[in-house]
């Protein structure tokens, strides 16, 4: 990593593509390469292709029941 005073860049595999790029305050895309590779990232979050791991929920126990969804997210047939 860069430490203050000190030229040394950090070179990091960027986690979309594997392409080694910079670690610093001027990648504005860090620790991915582009922009092309962050939003791939984001639309894997988004369609769920990664998953934290748990235990799976018990849809019968209200403690781990899903929440309402807010008023304002209903539609108004």
């Amino acid at each position: 990593m860069a430490v203050a005073g000190s030229s040394r860049t950090l070179l990091v595999d960027c986690p979309a593509c594997a392409r080694k790029t910079e670690y610093s305050p001027t990648n504005r895309w860090r620790p991915f390469c582009s922009e092309r590779c962050k939003r791939i990232d984001l639309g894997a979050w988004a369609s769920e292709q990664y998953r934290i791991a748990g235990a799976p929920l018990d849809p019968t126990d209200p403690a781990e029941a899903s929440p309402e969804p807010h008023p304002s997210s209903k539609s108004m047939h």
